[in-house]
């Protein structure tokens, strides 16, 4: 069965910097049209980078849509045009102060593919040089570093629930241990 709906107007209501949001009207397998409504995003990425003691880079951090401090990977929001690599390259940098080494990219996730465009590219690297943290004027954080239990522990335990950050801890758990690093 072909479950592809077929966009068939497309309506926005609204355009912002980090998200547009539209209203279409779509057509499903079965010929009925029914409404869709869209938050497109530009897409970012999320960076395991791991120090010379197999501790990862975590930052603390206030999201405002969910109204409380996170534990997370270092992540960033794609620029228009920008590849994913690039994109890791800058962020960690910014958020860290140090630059990632030897990127291995570990595939993409799709935070909420009901609704919202978003692709999150997940990439493990190690710790380079420091250059020096360049934080965003409206980003306030804090750097820590966790080993991969640590981080599996406060997953498990419901401590880390930031998708992108699970994700990449597990799949970073099973890379290690087909030793694949």
């Amino acid at each position: 069965m072909d479950y592809q709906e077929k966009q068939i107007s497309a309506d926005y209501k609204y355009h912002g910097a980090v998200v547009s949001l539209r209203v279409d009207q779509a057509q499903l397998p079965d010929g009925q049209i029914v409404q869709r409504e869209v938050v497109e995003h530009h897409g970012g990425v999320g960076i395991a980078l791991e120090d010379e003691d197999g501790k990862f880079f975590v930052v603390t951090q206030w999201r405002y849509a969910q109204n409380m401090t996170t534990l997370e990977f270092p992540a960033g929001k794609r620029e228009p045009g920008e590849d994913d690599l690039t994109t890791a390259s800058r962020e960690i940098i910014e958020e860290t102060g140090y630059e990632g080494t030897d990127f291995k990219y570990l595939g993409y996730i799709i935070p909420t593919g009901a609704y919202d465009s978003e692709q999150i590219g997940m990439y493990y690297a190690k710790k380079g040089k420091f250059c020096g943290q360049y934080l965003d004027s409206d980003e306030f954080l804090n750097i820590s570093r966790m080993s991969l239990e640590e981080l599996t522990e406060g997953i498990v335990a419901g401590r880390i629930p930031d998708a992108k950050t699970i994700a990449m801890t597990f799949l970073i758990k099973e890379m290690k241990g087909k030793n694949r690093k």
